[in-house]
């Protein structure tokens, strides 16, 4: 592509006009929006590294009482966006969150939809409309748009979950507000929702009081997503081992602006990920390993780290035992994505 003409070759008088107008010449900046090939990227390759986290999460519980908080999380912004606007990519927000024991977090709604991945903790559950929905290693729990919700904590022990919200997508919609409530009266049993789905190709007849199609399946336990992972390692010898969360009447992604998935690593391998155009988000439920960015230099990463890598590169995992498998919880853009036409 051929050189634009520059700002500076504007007269001065011309370009104070254009201020005043509340206008901007569209050639001066277009290589800058529209970049030849490939987009601009901010999203940088990353390692939250949990070890370092929790000690600031446990003293974060000290010092901000829950009253005071709503909701205490340290957010994992992504410095490439900077770290005010509360970024891991262009459209994806992260937090650790926090709950002591006795603890509440009081019932809210708003409009951005979350997940919430169970870090460390026993005791807790997430009632979601009525549905209390309990908080194991590695789970997920929805917590769809619009869709009332606390937490409680009746273990012992700090509870720490991965807060994953489409609220910068819903900020710059200015689209992004929340909701007060009252406590919530627990009207459905416990994890009623994955009683009813939790089978593969297996949905509850009409005869059932079924939730709302958007989000008919709230708990997504990990224990079964990997006993998934290792029955398919059983039968694919060679084959990336990966899968997708997914609506299960529809087959559709969680949310339409993000999607979730899951990866194992055999013993010892090493894989390269299809190249593809969405940043993503890498949560470790068990191993150790390192990822690499375009051959870059590589992140070591182990057990409840969690990274970051940008789209458009070659991304690299490694299991660094020869032993034991490798998990991963994976978090991206590719809805919204495929959606757009982009993907």
């Amino acid at each position: 592509m051929h050189a634009l003409g520059t700002l500076e070759e504007l007269p001065q008088a011309y370009r104070d006009e254009l201020t005043g107008q509340n206008l901007v010449p569209l050639w001066p900046n277009m290589r800058a929006v529209l970049p030849p090939n490939i987009p601009s990227r901010r999203t940088q390759a990353l390692n939250w590294n949990y070890d370092a986290v929790r000690p600031l999460l446990l003293q974060a519980g000290e010092l901000t009482p829950m009253e005071k908080a709503e909701r205490r999380v340290l957010v994992l912004a992504n410095p490439g966006h900077g770290l005010g606007n509360m970024q891991a990519t262009p459209s994806i927000y992260m937090g650790l969150q926090l709950i002591l024991p006795g603890e509440t977090a009081p019932n809210h709604r708003h409009t951005p939809n979350a997940v919430r991945i169970i870090v460390e903790g026993e005791g807790a559950y997430t009632t979601v409309d009525g549905e209390p929905c309990r908080m194991e290693r590695g789970d997920l729990i929805l917590t769809p748009a619009g869709k009332w919700h606390e937490h409680h904590h009746e273990g012992s022990g700090p509870i720490v979950w991965l807060d994953v919200l489409d609220l910068p997508l819903m900020y710059q919609l200015e689209g992004s507000w929340a909701m007060e409530g009252v406590p919530q009266q627990q009207t459905l049993p416990r994890d009623k929702s994955f009683a009813e789905y939790s089978a593969a190709g297996v949905v509850p007849s009409i005869n059932f009081q079924r939730t709302e199609t958007k989000a008919p399946m709230l708990r997504y336990p990990w224990v079964r997503t990997r006993a998934c992972l290792v029955e398919m390692a059983e039968h694919y010898r060679e084959d990336l081992l990966r899968i997708d969360y997914v609506n299960p009447e529809t087959g559709a992604s969680l949310f339409p602006s993000i999607g979730f998935g899951a990866l194992m690593l055999r013993p010892g391998e090493t894989i390269r990920l299809p190249r593809r155009t969405t940043a993503c988000i890498y949560h470790i439920v068990e191993g150790q390993g390192r990822m690499s960015v375009d051959g870059g230099e590589a992140l070591g990463w182990r057990e409840k780290d969690t990274l970051s890598a940008p789209g458009y590169t070659d991304i690299t995992f490694s299991n660094a035992s020869g032993s034991e498998p490798a998990f991963l919880i994976t978090a991206d853009e590719a809805p919204l994505h495929r959606y757009l036409g982009i993907f």
